[in-house]
């Protein structure tokens, strides 16, 4: 796993974060909070706030945002059949120029199937 395009992201991720936190004034620091703060459970779970990140992320076709709401999905217990119509709704509404990240999801989401 530590090879995986997954393990690369959340170490990327973390270190693009901490440098970002380095030179962050209030309001980017507001806006993280807040950013983190909308995914807890409240009259919808934070598996379907996930999920529904995890569309909007394929519509925007932001792989990173993508592959964060794979991870966060995949830790709030979405299972397969879940994932794959989420994503279908994605595509839907997206079209076909969301194919590439829908590919690259779906190979993170197996990544991440392989290390149970």
């Amino acid at each position: 796993m530590s090879n995986s395009t997954v393990e690369k992201y959340k170490k990327e991720r973390q270190k693009s974060d901490d440098i970002v936190m380095k030179y962050a004034g209030a309001p980017i620091k507001r806006f993280y909070s807040l950013d983190s703060q909308v995914y807890h459970d409240g009259a919808l779970s934070a598996k379907t706030k996930e999920l529904l990140g995890l569309v909007a992320s394929l519509v925007l076709r932001c792989d990173e945002c993508i592959k964060y709401h794979i991870m966060r999905c995949y830790g709030e217990g979405v299972n397969d059949g879940e994932f794959e119509e989420a994503l279908e709704i994605g595509l839907v509404v997206g079209g076909s120029i969301t194919i590439p990240h829908l590919r690259r999801a779906f190979e993170a989401w197996d990544e991440l199937k392989q290390t149970q």
